[in-house]
């Protein structure tokens, strides 16, 4: 049984005991998160389960902030992100009605304010970003605010490879790919590895 349909199963027997089940999906950059959120989402709403995505990325500091406080070019480590914001949109999903939340533009690098609805309607909401199970604080206030955990830690040959790959995809050249690789991703992707809580599901692969 593939991961999807292991993790749809299990949330669609949770989510017929609870008003609104909360799932984190977490793991390194690069790792498949937005991808297995996707298939998940698109699975469960094939079992007639109401789902709908949250992800974290929304909440990247915009890059003025981040130059201002010197932080522009480790962009995505656990203190780039507005934490008390996104702890004030779960908490509001959690409750449930309608809830407008922030997506991430890659292509611009800036986050869009309101730019998704969580509807009042989806029994299933599913959270994923890099730092969701971190025990570290501000981050570890997340942690009851999930009913399932999610991990997913590709070997570290195959994550080098993704994340090389995204980079280009976006013009950078070889040196800058690097840059980002060596000096950001990777050590964001260890530190995710290993003070990350426990997960109820970890995969290596998607």
């Amino acid at each position: 049984m593939s991961a999807v349909d292991t993790l749809a199963k299990a949330i669609s027997e949770q989510a017929t005991v609870s008003p609104r089940l909360l799932v984190a999906i977490s793991g390194p950059p690069g790792a498949g998160k937005s991808t297995l959120a996707e298939a998940l989402e698109k699975a469960l709403i094939a079992q007639g389960v109401p789902a709908s995505i949250l992800p974290m990325d929304g909440f990247h500091m915009d890059n003025a902030v981040l130059e201002e406080r010197g932080l522009l070019a480790r962009k995505g480590a656990p203190n780039t992100f507005d934490v008390r914001g996104l702890v004030d949109i779960v908490r509001a999903v959690r409750e449930g009605g309608e809830v407008l939340v922030p997506v991430f533009d890659r292509t611009r690098e800036l986050a869009i304010a309101a730019a998704r609805a969580i509807p009042a309607g989806p029994r299933v909401v599913l959270v994923e970003g890099n730092y969701l199970l971190l025990e570290e604080q501000p981050w570890s206030v997340l942690a009851p605010l999930f009913d399932l955990t999610v991990m997913i830690a590709p070997p570290a040959d195959e994550l080098r490879r993704r994340l090389e790959a995204r980079w280009r995809c976006f013009g950078l050249d070889e040196e800058e790919v690097a840059a980002k690789v060596e000096e950001n991703d990777l050590p964001n992707g260890r530190l995710v590895l290993s003070r990350s809580r426990k997960a109820d599901f970890v995969y290596s692969d998607t």
